[in-house]
C-alpha cells in the first residue's frame, strides 16, 4: 500500500504501527475520507511520549483534530504504550528550521496538491468567515421539517453544477440554516479543493463594501467577490433598507449567475416577505430554489437530543430526553444548550441525570418556555384544527372558512404572545394593526355569543399553553 510520508526520525517499528492504524481507520471511514484526511499525514517524531504529526494545510489540521484525533489517539494507545499524546501541526510550519525560519528538505517529497492561483486562494480564504467544524452534514439531524432544505443543500454541495441558482434557505432562529450553509462549504472544500468558497454574513458583506467605498477601492472589492466559485451569504435580511449595499449585491449576484457560479443565501423569511428589499432583488432571489425550514417537531427534537448525547459520549435516560423534547420547543440551539447545561451540571456535581435534576438545573428556561408561544406555532395549530392550509394565514382570501380561523389565530397571538399589534399584523401577510384589532374584538364577541365556538377557542388555547 502506498501510504503517508514518514519522516526519517521515526523508528521503523512506529512506522509499522502507524500503517496498521491507517488500515484500521481506512476500514472504518472508507477510501474517500481516508485519502482526503488520513493519507496526507506525515509522522515527524516521537518526543517524551508525544507523537508529532503534520498535515499540509491549516484547514486539514482543524478537520483532523475535530473528527479523527480522538480515534487516532485511542488506536495508538493500543499499539504503543509510550505514545500518550498527539501533536498535529501544519506541514508548511513544521518544515521550517526554527533558527532560520527557512524550509528544510524532507526525506521524501510531498506530491503537489492542485491549488489554483495561490495568492488569489489565500485572499479568498481571508475573505471568508471561519467555518464551525461541528456544522457538517454528518452532524445534521434530518426530520420532516427540514428534509427538503437538507436535500437541496446536499445537491448543491455534491454536484458540480445544479439547475437551481441561487439556493435560498429560510426559517426561524436556531432551526439549522447556518448549519446547512457551513455543511455545504465544508463538503465542497473537502471534496473539491480547487473550488473557491466564500461564506459570510450579509452584515460583513455590507461592512466590506462600505470600507471599499471609503477607501475608494471598489474595483478590488468587485474583483474579489465576482471571482469566487461559490458565494454564501447568511442572514441576507440584514441589508433590507440599505440601498447602496443592495445595489452592489444585485450586480454581484448577476455577475456570478451569468458565469455559472453558485450562490447560496439564507434569511429569516422567504424572498417575497423580506421588507425593505428592492423588488428586482426579491425577483432574483426567487428565481432559484426556495427551501424553508419549519419549526421542529417532537420527533425531530428527540432525534437531535439523541444524536447530541452520542456525540458527547453521554448516556441520557430516555425519560429525560423525552421531557426536554416536550418542554424545549423554541429552536435547536436552545435545545442543545439545555442538554449541555444538564450534562455539565451532572459531571461537575457528580449526580445522576434525572427528571428532577433536569427540572432543577433548567428551572429558568422551563419557566420561560412555559410562557413562550410563537405566532408561527399558533398559526400552525389553528390551521390544523380548522383544516386549512398554513399559507391561508398569510393570503388575501376572504372566504369565511379561511377568514374566521385567521381571526382566531390573530386573537390567540394577542393573548398568548408579547408581540405588538403591528408585529402580529406583519406575521399575517403584512396586514395593518387595525385588522388585528378588529379580529380580536370579533372573536371576543363570538366567544360570548356561541358556546361551541368558545369551546373551540379554549381548547386551542389550552393545547398551545400546554
Amino acid at each position: 500500500m502506498t501510504n503517508n510520508i514518514l519522516s526519517h526520525t521515526i523508528d521503523p517499528e512506529v512506522e509499522g504501527q502507524w500503517l496498521s492504524i491507517c488500515e484500521r481507520i481506512r476500514g472504518e471511514i472508507g477510501d474517500t475520507a481516508y485519502k482526503s484526511w488520513l493519507k496526507p499525514i506525515t509522522l515527524k517524531g516521537l518526543e517524551g511520549g508525544t507523537l508529532r504529526m503534520a498535515v499540509p494545510t491549516r484547514f486539514m489540521r482543524d478537520w483532523v483534530m475535530t473528527h479523527y484525533a480522538e480515534r487516532i489517539r485511542s488506536l495508538w494507545s493500543g499499539q504503543n504504550s509510550e505514545i500518550r499524546a498527539l501533536d498535529i501541526s501544519v506541514l508548511s510550519d513544521a518544515r521550517k528550521d526554527p533558527s532560520t525560519g527557512l524550509a528544510q528538505p524532507l526525506a521524501k517529497k510531498m506530491p503537489p496538491r492542485p491549488e489554483p492561483a495561490p495568492r488569489r486562494r489565500h485572499a479568498l480564504d481571508e475573505l471568508s468567515a471561519p467555518l464551525d467544524p461541528r456544522f457538517s452534514f454528518d452532524h445534521f439531524v434530518v426530520g420532516k421539517p427540514n428534509e427538503f432544505a437538507h436535500a437541496a443543500a446536499k445537491r448543491v454541495a455534491e454536484a458540480a453544477t445544479v439547475h437551481f441558482n441561487p439556493l435560498f434557505l429560510y426559517g426561524g432562529v436556531g432551526l439549522g440554516k447556518t448549519h446547512l450553509m457551513h455543511a455545504i462549504a465544508w463538503h465542497i472544500r473537502t471534496m473539491d479543493p480547487s473550488r473557491s468558497v466564500v461564506y459570510m454574513s450579509a452584515e460583513k458583506f455590507m461592512y466590506r463594501f462600505i470600507r471599499a467605498l471609503r477607501e475608494q477601492n471598489t474595483v478590488d472589492f468587485k474583483e474579489q467577490f465576482r471571482s469566487v466559485d461559490v458565494l454564501m451569504i447568511d442572514d441576507v435580511q440584514f441589508i433590507s433598507g440599505k440601498e447602496s449595499t443592495q445595489e452592489e449585491f444585485f450586480h454581484t449576484f448577476n455577475a456570478l449567475v451569468d458565469q455559472g457560479r453558485q450562490i447560496v443565501i439564507s434569511a429569516d423569511k422567504s424572498p417575497s416577505d423580506l421588507e425593505g428589499m428592492e423588488e428586482r432583488l426579491k425577483s432574483r432571489l426567487n428565481c432559484g430554489l426556495v427551501a424553508d425550514i419549519h419549526a421542529t417537531t417532537y420527533e425531530l427534537r428527540l432525534g437531535i437530543l439523541q444524536a447530541k448525547a452520542e456525540q458527547m459520549g453521554i448516556e441520557i435516560p430516555r425519560k429525560v430526553t423525552e421531557f426536554l423534547g416536550h418542554k424545549i420547543t423554541a429552536n435547536v440551539r436552545e435545545l442543545e444548550g439545555a442538554l449541555n447545561r444538564v450534562v455539565a451540571h451532572a459531571q461537575l456535581v457528580g449526580r445522576d441525570i434525572t427528571i428532577e435534576s433536569t427540572q432543577e438545573v433548567l428551572h429558568d428556561l422551563l419557566r420561560a418556555n412555559d410562557r413562550r408561544v410563537t405566532i408561527e406555532e399558533i398559526q400552525k395549530k389553528v390551521a390544523e384544527h380548522f383544516n386549512i392550509r398554513i399559507s391561508d394565514m398569510h393570503s388575501a382570501r376572504r372566504a369565511r372558512s379561511v377568514a374566521r380561523p385567521r381571526q382566531v389565530a390573530m386573537y390567540l397571538s394577542k393573548q398568548l404572545t408579547s408581540r405588538s399589534l403591528p408585529e402580529i399584523g406583519r406575521k399575517f401577510g403584512g396586514r395593518d394593526h387595525t385588522t388585528v384589532m378588529h379580529a380580536v374584538k370579533k372573536i371576543e364577541e363570538l366567544r360570548g355569543a356561541e358556546p361551541s365556538f368558545n369551546e373551540d377557542v379554549e381548547l386551542l388555547r389550552r393545547m398551545l399553553e400546554g
